[in-house]
């Protein structure tokens, strides 16, 4: 797997980062959805880089400009509900894409430090010869990531895929490295050291989906 780590560079994604893990800043829900929606812009314009373009002319008010487009048909998933402020993000750079969702949710069965992955709801299009990014804002052990990539199989082959996230654990990354293939593209903004007994992120920012839609009944 190919992984692009943008933290190993300084830009003003460093802001945007540093205010989603402060414990001040990140009780503002709009500043903190917000945060994730430009993150995911961010990474979605590096990813747009790598993808295929073909040549086009574009008439203008004087004349005729030549331009590449691109030429990618593109299916942007993500993992609800924390997904939802990412997807919004990269809808805003790849606004002819398609959109399929999934709901992937840990169920602890006997103690709150083991789990397993539940999906329940898929909506999704064809996915054969499609460049599929798949978009989940937090990769803490890289086990939802890896679910939902083998749900979405029946729906059939892509061309590429791209794996999206704000903030990972190593462990997460190491996890997905070994169950996508190296054609594989992971996009992130900052990978972190540790997960916690529970599998969160440390130093992370906490629950993504609660800091950015409220708290929710445990299962």
């Amino acid at each position: 797997m190919q992984i692009h780590n943008l933290s190993e560079t300084n830009s003003i994604l460093n802001t945007f980062i540093a205010e989603m893990r402060d414990v001040t800043i990140q009780k503002d829900a709009m500043r903190f959805r917000k945060n994730i929606e430009r993150t995911g812009e961010i990474l979605g314009y590096e990813l747009s880089k790598t993808l295929t373009y073909n040549k086009a002319n574009i008439a203008s008010p004087l004349g005729t400009a030549q331009t590449n487009q691109i030429d990618d048909t593109i299916v942007l998933c993500s993992i609800l509900r924390a997904g939802v402020p990412l997807h919004n993000g990269l809808l805003n750079y790849f606004d002819q894409a398609e959109n399929a969702f999934i709901s992937a949710y840990r169920h602890h069965k006997h103690n709150p430090e083991s789990f397993e992955i539940i999906v329940e709801y898929l909506a999704c299009p064809t996915l054969e010869g499609k460049t599929l990014i798949l978009a989940d804002p937090m990769l803490a052990t890289g086990q939802s990531m890896v679910a939902t990539y083998e749900a979405l199989k029946p729906f059939g082959t892509p061309k590429s895929v791209h794996l999206v996230s704000v903030i990972g654990a190593q462990q997460g990354v190491d996890f997905v490295s070994k169950h996508f293939n190296s054609e594989t593209h992971l996009w992130i903004a900052t990978i972190d050291k540790d997960l916690n007994e529970k599998g969160y992120i440390v130093p992370g920012l906490g629950d993504a989906g609660d800091l950015a839609f409220g708290q929710k009944l445990q299962n």
